[in-house]
């Protein structure tokens, strides 16, 4: 779904890097790790955000053209691709990780000039890593920051390739198919290769994911919801053969939420009958959920049933306090999904997942269990939590 946290992040960083700051942002991002948040703490950035004009708008479905929409879309002011996924060794110790790249244009194409430096950019890229290991009851989240130009960082295709200095997802094989995935930080690292067994599951209404009701409050959005995975994680001084499956988000679009949505639940679950199901609750400042809640079934073959959000009910079982932020998150749900015959119960793999980076919020690997189709079915997938610490729309 349309993460506006994200655009509020890499705002923060477009004012940072365009002054220089990037060593002092980082340090006081470290610093925020460690206390609460303060109301608004965004708030010289996000004065920048209701500025679209000259972008891009997604505002109707448009017909998508693989392999060239896996690379970037300039003329939207905000895209991401969002890699997740759930891993485990031989012998079960269990693993979830997080890799993110986000861009942000500054500029919006009708304003854009051709400058000789190879350092000149209307681009700038933001990254998310993150490793929880489940035995250890330990989850690490990293930030970078670098603008798109002089190899820092960019997105292309074909052939496709993201980056951010040497975090990178990058094909292997002409059919696009097989991807190669690459991050370290500190102690940690993973090596891993992604085979899509189902294609790319266009969202909402044919790729267009509609968030609220005025214009352009949409984003252009497909998944690769079963991407078989294999590699290593590296923990320390061990390097651990590693298997599971990957789930990949990839959304441009240039939008905002409505001044009355605070913030969403969203969940991507991998279920062992082969099925995915994908649903976003945005809740309301009155608490309510909004009508432009959606969700998506895919089914064994690749085929996929739209929900809207009377179809479907997430009921929260139980809630986490963060000691680092200080937000109250859910940590256990029931979901149900009446037309398809699911019903479903995930929980944490670890409960502080909590993402403490330029802005708090709690992201996470799941494990689900329950029934579909009269069937007992388990599985695993990833929750991301917005709006729990600060609303989203602090400061607009």
């Amino acid at each position: 779904m349309t993460r506006l946290i994200r655009v509020i992040i890499i705002l923060a960083a477009f004012l940072l890097i365009s002054l220089g700051l990037r060593a002092g942002w980082q340090q006081l991002a470290r610093r925020n790790r460690l206390a609460s948040p303060p109301q608004g703490r965004l708030q010289p950035v996000t004065a920048l955000a209701g500025d679209a004009t000259g972008f891009a708008r997604a505002e109707g479905p448009r017909p998508f053209d693989f392999p060239a929409d896996h690379g970037p879309h300039p003329n939207f002011q905000t895209e991401w691709w969002y890699y997740t996924g759930n891993l485990q060794t031989v012998d079960d110790r269990r693993f979830g990780y997080q890799l993110t790249f986000f861009r942000r244009a500054l500029t919006p194409p009708d304003r854009r000039e051709d400058r000789a430096s190879d350092w000149a950019t209307d681009q700038v890229y933001m990254a998310h890593f993150a490793l929880t290991d489940v035995a250890a009851d330990q989850h690490q989240a990293f930030e970078r920051f670098s603008r798109g130009a002089a190899g820092l960082a960019g997105a292309f295709s074909p052939p496709y390739q993201v980056w951010l200095e040497d975090w990178r997802v990058e094909q292997v094989t002409e059919d696009h198919r097989v991807l190669r995935m690459q991050a370290a930080q500190e102690e940690l690292a993973i090596d891993l290769q992604l085979i899509d067994r189902k294609g790319p599951i266009l969202q909402g209404d044919r790729g267009y994911s509609q968030k609220g009701p005025d214009p352009g409050n949409a984003s252009y959005y497909y998944s690769q919801t079963r991407l078989e995975t294999s590699g290593t994680v590296q923990v320390g001084e061990m390097a651990l053969d590693v298997a599971g499956w990957s789930w990949m988000d990839h959304e441009f679009s240039t939008g905002a939420l409505a001044p009355h949505q605070v913030g969403w639940d969203w969940f991507a679950l991998q279920l062992d009958d082969n099925t995915e199901l994908m649903v976003f609750q945005i809740r309301q400042t009155d608490g309510a959920v909004d009508p432009f809640s959606s969700g998506t079934v895919i089914d064994i073959d690749g085929g996929a049933g739209h929900l809207t959000h009377e179809d479907f009910a997430i009921q929260v079982e139980a809630t986490w306090r963060s000691p680092h932020s200080g937000g109250t998150y859910p940590s256990r749900w029931t979901i149900r999904v009446p037309k398809a015959d699911i019903d479903l119960t995930i929980e944490p793999t670890v409960a502080d997942q909590e993402m403490n980076v330029s802005y708090a919020y709690w992201e996470g690997a799941v494990r689900v269990r329950g029934e579909h189709a009269g069937e007992t079915v388990r599985g695993q997938g990833y929750v991301e939590l917005t709006g729990y610490t600060d609303s989203v729309r602090e400061g607009f």
